[in-house]
């Protein structure tokens, strides 16, 4: 069965803030679709405006200009209950969680179907458990959020969007933070969940190897070429990589053996001259 169906559907879209007398666009005209049972990443430098796109994508913002189409149906025209139920969002920061068991937290997720103080029933505990078994820490289950490691926290609050249940789950920079082993577990664990839910799993990150390795598609951003898209084959094909990764003093290579990309820093080599 293939699960690759677009879920979102974005026209002439620019993304920015409004004041009282101003407008500040951030990025401009982005036409794009996002598909379900896919992993796609969002990679760019500081200050390309991932943020504020993430924002828009997830209603928090208005789009300055366009359109934004989840399931068939304008965003601006979700209730914010049937965005609770349409949209899963992790982010960045950290929460300040104490006399909160893992279990608890990611009962939280069940709050759009009980409301916040809701009593979790029968089958909201079976989708707890659910979440918990796919994100795969039932060890965890009985402890406190305080005592967690960055890496156990993360995968609590991935399991709490899943308890969700919505179609669409968008991550802030969800590796921020991890060491090399986390990141890598946790991007692999994104793309699994991707496959076995079918869900649209949109993330935005600074890991542009393992993004570069994992992801389906790909998205790059830049302040003055807009926003690239496809997967990392094409990109390297069309010299979208290419020129996105000189510009920051680095430079990918496709290994000859098994086709896979990596990203290799450029290194000026000191003359005489530079060292006197």
């Amino acid at each position: 069965m293939n699960m690759k169906q677009p879920t979102i559907q974005i026209e002439s879209l620019s993304t920015g803030y409004r004041s009282k007398n101003n407008v500040t666009v951030v990025a401009h005209d982005i036409n794009a679709t996002i598909n379900g049972g896919e992993l796609t990443c969002l990679l760019g430098p500081n200050g390309a405006g991932k943020s504020t796109l993430l924002r828009t994508l997830s209603a928090f913002l208005p789009p300055v200009k366009g359109d934004i189409t989840i399931m068939g149906r304008n965003l601006r025209d979700y209730s914010d209950r049937e965005l609770a139920k349409t949209i899963g969002v992790v982010l960045t920061e950290k929460t300040d969680l104490r006399n909160m068991t893992v279990e608890d937290l990611i009962g939280l997720g069940r709050s759009p179907y009980t409301g916040f103080w809701g009593t979790l029933h029968k089958q909201d505990r079976e989708i707890v458990d659910r979440a918990i078994e796919m994100v795969g820490i039932e060890p965890l289950r009985g402890r406190m959020i305080h005592t967690l490691s960055d890496g156990e926290r993360q995968k609590v609050m991935i399991a709490k969007a899943l308890a969700q249940e919505t179609p669409v789950i968008f991550l802030d920079e969800p590796t921020a933070f991890l060491d090399f082993p986390s990141k890598v577990e946790i991007m692999q664990l994104l793309h699994n969940l991707s496959r076995t839910t079918g869900k649209t799993i949109f993330l935005s990150t600074h890991d542009l190897e393992l993004a570069l390795q994992i992801a389906d598609t790909i998205w790059l951003m830049d302040r003055n070429k807009g926003v690239m898209i496809g997967t990392p084959e094409q990109l390297a094909a069309d010299g979208s990589l290419s020129s996105f990764f000189t510009q920051r003093g680095i430079e990918f290579k496709i290994h000859d053996v098994d086709g896979s990309l990596c990203i290799v820093p450029k290194i000026k080599k000191l003359t005489s001259e530079d060292i006197i």
